[in-house]
């Protein structure tokens, strides 16, 4: 009886929690009101903030895509044979061939060689074919009121609004992916406003109709995330016959190429490792785990990986960047 009634009253202290639950979040045009507040307390002028805000209403289909799981999981294999295809390796080097000129005059200035910034480009939107149909700063205010991240998505929403605010882009031309991602390279704002670069020398980089602004600003991130001109990203490699320890496995394990060698690892088509004090990671990218140590094809990864890494935090993001540059490279 005493559990029934501890039962009971649990029961009807959840029902009487709820409304007030609910009453915590304001709603949309509430929670509206006081970004404005904000917005106007950062610098941003009235007129900025009546073109953007005024009538704007969450996007439905924005919420669905940001929580929506996928059915199911691509192997690493499935995965690649998407993002590095035939078709696009293809595409790939009709592109880098029409820009040629500018690429390498790029690749000079930044550091970063012609093939990775085409990768780059490629990955992101299929060399500018496909940069996202969402108008942004409603995307970013819908995932900023009811998102996951909702104080990642209000920061980038701010920023979004003063790049408007200081003329960088006029408002129409905020258009990107759901979360927010702008142009042929895919920047969240706070990217664009850090790292976009104009290649003329402008004030306004036009990442989404300017080629030679869309490669200057992927390599400038590059290059300010820490890419070292001297190096390549990695390469896959061949076990040896007796195997690995699984504790030599991972983006936390770093051994120099010559001790990569002397524990039996060759190149993947079966040559002896270069020689060298350079340091790599051995990983395995299965099922994506963040340090690599899935089951899945062996590589081994240099510095170069890492700062892929650092501009998407995912293994098989970064294994695909790379093994993209080497098939544009002709490697």
């Amino acid at each position: 009886m005493k559990s029934a009634l501890a039962l009971l009253a649990c029961l009807l202290l959840a029902l009487g929690a709820g409304p007030a639950r609910a009453a915590e979040k304001p709603d949309f045009s509430a929670w509206l009101k006081a970004f404005r507040a904000e917005a106007t307390d950062r610098g941003i002028r009235p007129e900025v903030l009546d073109a953007a805000l005024t009538g704007l209403q969450p996007i439905d289909r924005v919420l669905e895509l940001d929580h929506r799981q996928p059915e199911f999981t691509l192997t690493f294999n499935q995965y690649l044979s998407r993002v590095v295809s035939p078709r696009r390796v293809a595409r790939g080097r009709r592109m880098m061939a029409r820009n040629r000129t500018l690429l390498r005059a790029v690749s000079r200035r930044y550091g970063v060689p012609a093939a990775n910034i085409a990768a780059m480009w490629g990955i992101e939107t299929d060399f500018g074919r496909l940069t996202g149909g969402f108008p942004v700063v409603p995307a970013l205010a819908t995932l900023a009121y009811d998102g996951r991240r909702s104080h990642y998505f209000r920061g980038e929403l701010l920023n979004a609004l003063t790049m408007v605010n200081r003329g960088l882009a006029p408002l129409p031309r905020l258009r990107g992916s759901w979360a927010g991602a702008m142009g042929q390279c895919q920047f969240m704002p706070s990217t664009y406003l850090q790292y976009a670069r104009a290649w003329n020398g402008g004030p306004s980089p036009d990442i989404w109709n300017r080629r030679a602004d869309v490669f200057a600003s992927a390599a400038n991130y590059l290059s300010a995330l820490g890419w070292n001109p001297h190096q390549r990203w990695g390469r896959a490699v061949r076990l040896p016959p007796r195997g690995l320890s699984p504790t030599l496995v991972g983006l936390g394990v770093r051994h120099s190429l010559t001790e990569w060698r002397k524990l039996g690892l060759r190149q993947a088509n079966g040559r002896p490792l270069p020689r060298g004090p350079m340091m790599a990671s051995l990983i395995r990218a299965g099922g994506g785990r963040a340090d690599g140590t899935d089951s899945g094809p062996p590589y081994l990864v240099y510095d170069n990986f890492r700062v892929i890494m650092k501009w998407n935090r995912s293994v098989f993001f970064a294994l695909a960047a790379g093994t993209l540059a080497d098939r544009l490279a002709g490697r």
